[in-house]
């Protein structure tokens, strides 16, 4: 990230960490291209609005001229039922990032010595990670992935040192879509110090299929040093009501809620929340949709010929390498609009049937031909 503008030392000046952190590329709106339905597969949204009782719990309203509950009673209390934790255990934020910046913002940074903390995780992995840990102060760690595109947690926890205070495993891993096993990460834990703290981003759990999946709760009542990440913005479709949440034990929490933005969670928010929760059977369902589309995309992309990483959430990763800008902008002629990291690849949201029909016939006609990398 650069500022656009040249200040002098007499001016106003932004902390010097500002011109290091690279910018949060979100993802783009389709082009509009006469005689196609234009459709956005770069931002993994659930392509469905939320189930009706959701709706209906939102056209209800709130008292919009009140602050809400800071504490978002109601909503842990729903969580704690739904899974089975204690209330006491569970943090609210402003999505999951929001709950990770307040995890980030209690346990790295720069200590009274002088000398910054350090983040490990993998990479690529979910792009706000840098931005995050590079605000506190925090110096990030980025462990490269498997060819496969899975987390190298073998590599991972060489990295572990003794200015290292947290560690991030994103599990599906956003991009590439693999998710880590109940085994591995149980490994990977015995291997780290105690006093580090392993956040378990489990954005996109409602989607895995694999069996010997990690299931980030059960690690964090086996181990006193875990907190896990959650967030209704995928397989709830509240993006853009902001709700997320992370779970961790008392000792953690207590700080975590000294860090928490005040009122980050609205009541219109935790409304939302709490009747997609009562509603649970309807968000199975409507993942249950998404996911059999992310099967006949991924056997579609094998069947042409493409080499496509074990995909775990609501998207699909294809290594492009240098071909990654063409196949964006052969994408956008078609109108749809893809997410291109750099000269890396693309990773592309299970969308609407039509959508995710005219990604395979793309993928199909794609001049290279597939498994580029």
């Amino acid at each position: 990230m650069t500022t656009e503008n040249s200040v002098t030392p007499n001016e106003v000046q932004p902390r010097p960490v500002l011109d290091r952190l690279p910018q949060y590329a979100a993802g783009k709106p389709p082009a509009a291209i006469e005689g196609l339905t234009p459709y956005k597969l770069s931002s993994n949204e659930n392509p469905m609005p939320p189930v009706p009782a959701v709706l209906d719990a939102i056209r209800e309203g709130v008292d919009y001229n009140r602050y809400p509950d800071p504490l978002a009673t109601r909503l842990r209390a729903a969580l704690s039922d739904f899974l089975g934790v204690p209330a006491e255990d569970i943090v609210t934020g402003a999505g999951s990032l929001g709950a990770l910046n307040q995890i980030l913002q209690t346990f790295a940074g720069q200590n009274d010595d002088g000398v910054p903390d350090e983040v490990v995780y993998a990479w690529r992995s979910f792009e706000a990670y840098p931005i995050c840990v590079g605000t506190t102060g925090a110096v990030s760690v980025q462990v490269p992935l498997l060819a496969d595109g899975r987390h190298d947690l073998e590599a991972m926890a060489a990295a572990v040192n003794d200015r290292t205070s947290v560690v991030l495993l994103c599990t599906p891993n956003n991009p590439t879509g693999p998710a880590l096993s109940h085994a591995e990460v149980e490994d990977f834990i015995a291997r780290v110090p105690r006093n580090v703290l392993v956040v378990i981003d489990e954005a996109y759990i409602e989607f895995v299929r694999q069996a010997d999946a990690v299931e980030g709760i059960e690690m964090y009542r086996r181990h006193p040093n875990v907190v896990v990440l959650r967030t209704f913005s995928k397989a709830h479709g509240l993006a853009n009501l902001r709700v997320g949440y992370s779970v961790s034990q008392p000792h953690i929490t207590a700080y975590l809620r000294v860090m928490a933005t005040p009122f980050a969670v609205s009541s219109l928010a935790e409304k939302a929340a709490v009747a997609s929760l009562e509603n649970h059977a309807d968000v199975v369902e409507r993942v249950q949709t998404l996911v059999d589309e992310r099967t006949r995309v991924t056997e579609g992309l094998r069947a042409l010929g493409w080499q496509v990483p074990d995909a775990q959430g609501n998207f699909v990763w294809l290594d492009l390498g240098d071909n990654t800008p063409e196949f964006a902008r052969l994408a956008a002629e078609r109108a749809l609009s893809v997410r291109a990291f750099g000269n890396e690849g693309i990773r592309v949201s299970i969308g609407e049937v039509e959508a995710n029909t005219r990604f395979l016939e793309l993928c199909s006609n794609y001049p290279k031909g597939p498994g580029v990398s």
